[in-house]
Order: C-alpha cells, then structure tokens, then sequence
C-alpha cells in the first residue's frame, strides 16, 4: 500500500492526477472568489492510495465551493454546475456558495471557505485544494490532515459543540458507510 504520510505527499498525490489536475483547472477557469474542490474529492484519492486501491472509487458528487457574499443566489450555483458540466461532462458537479451555507447549516456567516470547511461534520472531509498562481495544487485544511491521513472519522469541534451537527454527522456516517469502501478506517461516533 502506498504510503501518505504529510501534506506535501497529498499535494503529489494530486498533482500526479491528470483527471484531478483537469478537474481543478475546470473550477479555476470559472474566476470565482476563494473557490475550492472538497471533500470527497481530495479525502477518496487519499483513503483509496492508502487502502492500495488500483482504481478510483466512484464519488457521488465534486463538491466545488467558493465564497461569495455579493450573490447568495442559489440559482448562481446551478448555473456554475452547468458550465462545469459542458467543461467536464459527465461529472457529478455540485457547486456551493460557502456565503450561504451558514443559513442550510444553522450557523452565524462563515466568512471564508476555510471557515466555512472548519464547521463541516467530519475532520477529514473538511479539506479541499486547488490551483494555486503557479498551476500546481494548493491544500485548504483548516482542521489539519492528520485524520484525513491517519484513517480516522471524527466530528469536528463545531459538529461536537452543536448538538443538531453532532446528530448530522451521526446520520452522515450511517448513510455513508465509509468502512464498508475503506475497511480500515477508524470511526468515532462522539
């Protein structure tokens, strides 16, 4: 099994992607403001090299995120995801304005995307990337990568501090079955 140990390795691990590369530039064409591809996304490539796995594991959707106060119009994102899609066809594009999501999630306003990454449910999906000035790939991981590269489920602090995201995260990981795809992972319910 490969080994994944820092940051730096998760960045080579993208950029020796060329479907993750084209999926980055895709989103950096689209010029928005902090703009980011997340969770599963990054978090599959990682746990499928660790778990050895030969091919990708399919994922539901991309999660593209920006943030965006100037235009909470959901309808904004259905647009991006339809320009994503002619980009990159065939793609589970799902685009999100991070400016907005406080309202879905119950939150006061996140003011960035890496704030708004710190009050996702689980430690190792709140991580994204993207191209950075120089076209190589650039690590958002305000809650650090340590679970992410250590096969460790957890809730984040905000999840843990909010009884109604603790109880999200609960129902996520029930839906989810994460170990089921990566059978070594290391789930914590509380």
């Amino acid at each position: 099994m490969a080994c994944l140990k820092t940051d730096t390795d998760i960045l080579a691990l993208v950029a020796g992607d060329a479907w993750m590369m084209g999926a980055l530039e895709a989103v950096a064409a689209l010029g928005l403001p902090d703009a980011w591809i997340g969770a599963g996304f990054l978090r599959g490539a990682v746990w499928d090299r660790l778990h050895g796995y030969a091919e990708r594991t399919p994922l539901g959707d991309i999660d593209a995120i920006y943030h965006d106060p100037g235009n909470l119009d959901p309808a904004a994102e259905a647009a991006l995801e339809r320009r994503l899609g002619a980009a990159l066809p065939g793609l589970p594009w799902s685009v999100r304005n991070q400016a907005r999501m406080h309202l879905k999630n119950g939150d006061p306003p996140y003011g960035s995307s890496a704030q708004a990454l710190a009050c996702w449910l689980e430690t190792p999906t709140a991580v994204a990337v993207r191209l950075d000035a120089a076209g190589g790939p650039e690590l958002l991981a305000p809650l650090g990568t340590a679970d992410l590269l250590g096969l460790m489920v957890r809730p984040t602090p905000h999840a843990r501090k909010h009884k109604h995201r603790l109880a999200a995260y609960r129902a996520r990981l029930e839906k989810k079955n994460w170990p089921a795809k990566w059978p070594r992972l290391r789930v914590i319910w509380e």
